[in-house]
């Protein structure tokens, strides 16, 4: 059974794995969407989902299957608009629902726990089987472009030059 719960610091090494196992690597291959044809290197990592966990404006969502974390998800709050993040699937539990769920408890927490009437997020414009499954969702792109941080380690080592983020963007209310 599927239960959701908020991260604490303790839960940073485990959600740190769980992130890294669903976007990089050949373990992110065991499931329907990977950035390992993207982006090489690590996604995260435990000191940065501890400083995520101990902002007053944001939380992980956790679903646990019995005793096994087997999701997770950034939602922060700005001026009435929520972001979504880091969303993160055990590689061989997607495409059975359980990301379904959790995106809803996502939604459910920005409206209800933070306040957000909008919510919005970014996903690299290759990932197009991504960004479709979104869209079924009721997130729709809004037609604005961020640059890849190339510069920045922490996002990974990029496997090529083209990279860059699309914004979707759903309301709440």
């Amino acid at each position: 059974m599927l239960r959701f719960s908020f991260a604490t610091p303790h839960d940073a090494p485990a959600i740190t794995a769980l992130v890294e196992s669903a976007y990089r690597g050949d373990a992110s291959r065991a499931g329907w969407t990977t950035e390992a044809d993207l982006l090489d290197g690590q996604r995260t990592d435990p000191d940065e989902v501890a400083g995520l966990i101990e902002r007053a404006d944001a939380r992980i969502v956790l679903a646990h299957d019995g005793g096994d974390l087997v999701g997770s998800v950034l939602v922060t709050a700005e001026g009435g608009q929520g972001y979504l993040g880091m969303f993160a699937v055990q590689p061989t539990r997607q495409a059975g629902g359980l990301g379904r769920a959790l995106l809803g408890e996502a939604e459910r927490v920005m409206r209800d726990d933070l306040g957000c009437r909008t919510a919005k997020m970014t996903v690299i414009v290759q990932r197009t089987e991504l960004i479709a499954w979104y869209e079924r969702r009721g997130w729709q792109q809004t037609g604005a472009r961020e640059p890849f941080p190339y510069d920045r380690m922490r996002s990974g080592l990029p496997r090529r030059d083209d990279l860059e983020f699309i914004v979707l963007a759903k309301p709440l209310a």
